[in-house]
């Protein structure tokens, strides 16, 4: 439960099954290896691994993950789903192994947060972090757009 304040986790292992990093915190996760374990009962839907909780864009929090680390034995893995109706979440330099799904993020079955959500990717690496499966409400970053969510100033 990551909710109220600013964080910021370095050289962490994290790891669950679904909305295991939640709430409505502003964190920098530097250096963080996320593992993803599979569903015990094989539902292929319960493998996500954030609910950033934000209700308005004027909302100022945020998840930042940077030079990290998605692997597990889940399969087709949600980097994260609009719980509420404007997520923001940022993976910059992250290594994303095949488990991530194409698409790489979820509306959560509400096709209309696509038109609110914020969700980013900056120069993310391996099989995972495909730009072209995104879904198309997802961000493929500039430099200027990233640099924000790179820097510890991100979290005051």
């Amino acid at each position: 439960c990551d909710d109220r304040g600013n964080h910021f986790f370095k050289d962490c292992h994290i790891h669950g099954t679904v909305d295991f990093i939640f709430g409505s915190a502003t964190s920098l996760y530097l250096n963080s290896e996320i593992f993803v374990e599979g569903d015990p009962e094989g539902d292929l839907e319960m493998a996500i691994i954030i609910a950033q909780v934000r209700e308005s864009s004027s909302e100022d929090t945020s998840y930042s993950f940077v030079h990290g680390k998605i692997t597990g034995t889940a399969k087709d893995v949600f980097l994260g789903r609009a719980w509420k109706s404007s997520p923001r979440v940022v993976y910059s330099y992250t290594e994303m192994d095949e488990i991530v799904h194409p698409g790489g993020w979820s509306s959560n079955r509400q096709p209309e947060r696509a038109e609110t959500v914020y969700y980013g990717d900056y120069k993310c690496m391996r099989k995972g972090a495909t730009p072209v499966t995104r879904e198309k409400f997802v961000k493929q970053l500039s430099d200027a757009e990233a640099e924000p969510f790179l820097v510890l100033d991100y979290v005051e």
